[in-house]
């Protein structure tokens, strides 16, 4: 019991100290090559992030469990957005920009209409994992192509003037905390799961609980981490374009890696209770974003306690259902 309160004790030391070294890696590359932070907050954030869920599902699949692949991306979709979104804009309101209304926005609610549109038979083929990873590929060359030529530079100018006495940052300096925080981001989230996990078995929790609750939460740690961290330093950019670039990618990569290694046959609850969730999560989203667009407000506490409150709703669901 000892050792797993000293690895959460420790994982969360660690989390802490390395979504600021993973942040301020990532900051400085924007910099150095003029790079928009949302598209950094997208790529690099959203993808590194990513990582816990990527292993989980592809060992899954390996394994001969492709169906709890779909359950981790799409259980970390809706915490990413209800609790790690949500908690981010409670504590640093986000500004809500055009291009992420016109362009972004749309183009996540589209891949979660393309994801519950490829369920409606419950079932995900290989060629439907093939589809994914495409969709992947033409997404990610969009993102660039469309956010280095439209640019989100108002807060970058913002930063290069108070920082421009500041000494140039380094590729390799910039390059080397990018790397050593993702690493230790993904190892500390897995110590800290596994504290949860040995304590939850202790206390006599079911698998199922565990796997839906502390699991689902542990692989999104590092999302949740690093907005946070993103939000304090003022890069509200980067904190959204990590969810927004976290979700797109366990849908696309996540999924679409697991189905090419192993179809899967889902189970109807997933369709009927998780994928709905998602949706209806992603359509609240869009929704509060574009309120807080045209009333040219930020996007903030109000709206972060609703996604909050939204997690607390679906998580009472998830035990309801699990009880019954």
């Amino acid at each position: 019991m000892w050792l797993a309160v000293i690895a959460i004790l420790i994982g969360l030391a660690i989390l802490v100290w390395s979504a600021d070294v993973f942040i301020d890696g990532a900051t400085a590359l924007a910099k150095k090559f003029s790079v928009p932070s949302f598209l950094i907050g997208v790529l690099i954030l959203g993808i590194g992030t990513s990582a816990p869920e990527m292993v989980v599902s592809v060992l899954a699949a390996l394994e001969g469990s492709p169906e709890l692949a779909l359950g981790n991306a799409y259980g970390s979709n809706i915490i990413n957005i209800a609790l790690v979104l949500g908690a981010t804009v409670l504590i640093s309101p986000i500004i809500i920009r055009k291009g992420i209304v016109k362009r972004d926005l749309p183009l996540l609610l589209l891949i979660t209409a393309i994801a519950a549109w490829q369920l409606r038979d419950g079932m995900l083929s290989q060629a439907d994992g093939l589809v994914l990873l495409v969709l992947l590929f033409a997404v990610l060359g969009l993102q660039i192509v469309l956010s280095i030529r439209e640019g989100y530079h108002e807060h970058e100018e913002d930063i290069d003037n108070a920082d421009s006495d500041a000494t140039e940052p380094s590729v390799a300096r910039g390059l080397g905390s990018l790397l050593l925080g993702m690493l230790m981001l993904v190892i500390s989230s897995r110590a800290i799961v596994w504290g949860a996990v040995e304590l939850a078995t202790l206390w006599g929790l079911s698998e199922l609980i565990i796997g839906l609750t502390i699991v689902a939460v542990g692989t999104s740690l590092p999302e949740l981490v690093s907005s946070l961290s993103a939000a304090r330093k003022g890069e509200h950019d980067m904190a959204l374009g990590n969810i927004i670039g976290s979700n797109v990618f366990n849908t696309l990569a996540v999924v679409g890696l697991a189905t090419v290694i192993a179809p899967i046959a889902a189970d109807p609850v997933i369709l009927s209770r998780d994928v709905m969730a998602m949706g209806l999560l992603t359509v609240l989203l869009v929704a509060l974003c574009v309120f807080a667009f045209t009333k040219k407000r930020q996007f903030g506490r109000t709206s972060g306690a609703t996604l909050v409150l939204f997690f607390v709703g679906y998580t009472a669901w998830l035990i309801q259902s699990v009880s019954i």
